[in-house]
């Protein structure tokens, strides 16, 4: 069982964060000549975001035991993929468009060979390590020569192929 807070009042107030999130067929258009795949999924990717002191009271909420504040990012908060995205994008500035791409809490490397894979797969993995930013790993795969990602089956040869449930 979760919790589900109604953030509604403080959305509606809150100054929208017009951050892009990227389109999906963009990220595709970086696949090309990959062979290589390995997938990350973030682990409770918006509670990963520290909230700043002094927006934490803005999230409180009761229940009839006690008062509670977010420390972290909250699901349903109107700002919260835009802000993540912001995060996770800003730490892979470097590798963006060049062996991985990102979406929201899911990260996909790619690779021409299984040479070049196991230097993006380090660079990655030491990067999330540092940054103190933690994956899901059951729901992670690597060294695949093709992976459901964002919908669909995308495979080394090129193709992107059907759909993909996760």
């Amino acid at each position: 069982m979760g919790l589900c807070i109604d953030f509604r009042q403080l959305n509606w107030v809150t100054v929208r964060n017009k951050y892009p999130l990227p389109r999906i067929d963009d990220l595709f258009d970086q696949l090309q000549g990959a062979t290589v795949f390995s997938k990350i999924d973030l682990r409770s990717g918006y509670h990963q975001l520290k909230i700043k002191d002094s927006n934490v009271p803005k999230t409180a909420f009761r229940t009839r035991y006690r008062h509670y504040e977010f420390l972290v990012m909250p699901f349903r908060l109107t700002n919260a993929p835009a802000a993540f995205m912001d995060l996770i994008n800003r730490v892979f500035q470097s590798y963006l468009d060049q062996f991985m791409v990102v979406f929201i809490d899911d990260i996909l490397v790619y690779s021409r060979n299984k040479d070049e894979h196991e230097e993006h797969l380090r660079v990655v993995l030491q990067i999330l390590r540092k940054r103190k930013l933690y994956a899901q790993f059951s729901k992670c795969e690597f060294w695949l020569d093709q992976v459901g990602f964002l919908g669909h089956v995308i495979s080394g040869d090129g193709g992107i192929n059907g759909f993909y449930e996760d």
